[in-house]
């Protein structure tokens, strides 16, 4: 198995998706156990003199004026886990709790932290035991970092709590632990503090959206291609030099993957045929504009989440010169900013794909083809529902792109006054990408119906390939009307599982 090695520096979300998704093992380098040691020494000998050090010697957040007696010490580690592993609601998915585990390691093994070398031991441990705490969707407001799911890891550290062992049934920790022979953690001077101190879930879920979202927009680059064969528009629109005089990349890599996949095609370039328009519908002409806004928006995103992943998110912080100071950094605002940033993305890239569809279905719109691209319209329905069912979910993803960020509920006696909400942030972006990938399955399925009805003009040969393969995968084609949701969720399927862009590569090569 794939091994992920933890320094001090040089994470990557390629790191992150291995662990998350793959179960990537965890190991410690000697460079990140050196500096856990270096760091935990000077939080010792802080521990030792008279004065109180924020997050070593006192309460937190409204408590933090109380000075803390060495024999409370522990205690008040194990108070601090405990009394913020307070979630409710549903569970969050294994690979988010992976995630949300792995970059508070990755923090902690900067040597910012002052956690001793064996509580990242015990954290990689558990990692590699495939026990996985539960988390709940509720609880954390993004500012003073994710506490409560980050919370719910710390206590499964601690063996309390429940955990989903690598079976996948739900035990108590301290269960899974000693199975797995792992000790649970006696924290120690801020040791608590620094395990729940930090933007680790979200961070973890705008790196796995990314991931999805640069798979989505491949897919609406060829599912845009497909409704402009169906719809029998031009290509010429797509044209390089035209998208070089607005010089947004994003813009003209969506224009040359359309390109790619339409040439070769005998169903472009007949728009001024029977029924002549000068110009096509924005859906069409359009798309690599709206494409291509959203994928500089992933780009910027990309950007903050590098950033993210480079950062030490504690509060206090070890610094070099053996200073322990205090900051605000676990705030989670740039990346609540781009969470949400990436929903209104989403939200319009559903938006396009579901004009695209309906007007594949329109026959006063669709240039030629059968009402709702049905087999005997009025006997059957054809695709009528399919985009009603397309339309919900866009309607959905409009909803879904009202910022979180914008939103603060002051917390912690006034002392937590304006929080990020970047969690919240995250888990929407979490269901708008689900729904987007619905939304390209259903244009997918309507656009390959339409190119089959255009008889006696070929596809592109990457549309041919895109469409036997989604056939192979079990989507039917044309036809009489038949139980409909069974092919919708095999397109699904197969859009969710990279199928889609595999098979349109298979003829142009890599897509941008």
């Amino acid at each position: 198995m794939h091994s992920v090695v933890v320094g001090t520096t040089g994470v990557t979300a390629h790191d992150v998706l291995a662990v998350a998704r793959a179960g990537a093992r965890v190991e410690l380098s000697e460079e990140a156990v050196a500096a856990l040691a270096a760091a935990r020494e000077i939080v010792d000998a802080l521990a030792a003199k008279p004065e109180p050090v924020y997050g070593v010697s006192t309460g937190f957040g409204a408590l933090a004026t109380r000075h803390i007696s060495p024999e409370l010490r522990a205690q008040l580690q194990r108070n601090i886990v405990r009394s913020h592993a307070a979630g409710m609601g549903p569970r969050v998915e294994r690979e988010v709790v992976r995630a949300l585990m792995f970059l508070r390691l990755k923090t902690v093994c900067s040597g910012h932290t002052g956690v001793r070398p064996e509580v990242a031991q015990t954290m990689a441990d558990v990692l590699n035991a495939q026990i996985t705490p539960v988390v709940h969707e509720y609880g954390s407001l993004g500012c003073s970092g994710d506490l409560a799911p980050l919370s719910h890891c710390a206590l499964a550290l601690m063996g309390e709590g429940d955990a989903e062992g690598p079976d996948g049934v739900v035990r108590p920790a301290g269960e899974l632990l000693r199975e797995a022979g792992i000790e649970p953690v006696e924290l120690r001077e801020k040791e608590g503090l620094a395990l729940l101190n930090g933007t680790d879930g979200m961070l973890g879920m705008l790196i796995m959206a990314l991931a999805d979202l640069d798979s989505l927009y491949k897919s609406a680059d060829i599912t845009a291609a497909l409704s402009l064969e169906g719809l029998l528009g031009t290509d010429k629109v797509l044209a390089p030099e035209l998208h070089a005089i607005r010089p947004h990349p994003g813009q003209a890599a969506s224009a040359a993957n359309m390109l790619a996949v339409l040439k070769g095609s005998q169903l472009t370039g007949h728009h001024m045929d029977d029924a002549p328009r000068v110009q096509d519908a924005y859906s069409v002409r359009c798309a690599p504009q709206v494409a291509g806004a959203g994928r500089d928006t992933l780009a910027h995103a990309r950007l903050v989440a590098e950033r993210e992943l480079a950062a030490a998110v504690d509060n206090p912080v070890v610094l070099p010169d053996g200073r322990v100071e205090s900051n605000g950094n676990f705030h989670g605002a740039p990346v609540a900013y781009v969470l949400d940033f990436l929903a209104i993305a989403a939200a319009d890239l559903g938006s396009i794909a579901e004009r695209r569809t309906d007007r594949l279905l329109d026959k006063n719109r669709s240039h030629g083809l059968p009402p709702f691209l049905a087999d005997d319209a009025g006997v059957d329905s054809g695709l009528m529902i399919a985009q009603y069912t397309q339309a919900a979910l866009v309607s959905e993803l409009k909803r879904l792109a009202v910022p979180a960020s914008a939103d603060s509920i002051p917390s912690s006696a006034m002392q937590e006054d304006h929080v990020s909400m970047g969690w919240s942030a995250a888990r929407k972006l979490r269901t708008a990408v689900d729904n987007l990938t619905r939304v390209i399955a259903v244009e997918l399925y309507a656009a390959a119906r339409a190119v089959e009805l255009r008889e006696g003009l070929e596809p592109a040969p990457a549309s041919r390939a895109v469409i036997e393969a989604v056939r192979a995968a079990g989507v039917g084609g044309p036809g009489p009307d038949r139980f409909l949701a069974p092919d919708l969720a095999a397109a699904d399927a197969f859009v969710r599982g990279g199928g889609l862009v595999a098979a349109a590569e298979t003829v142009t090569g890599p897509l941008r």
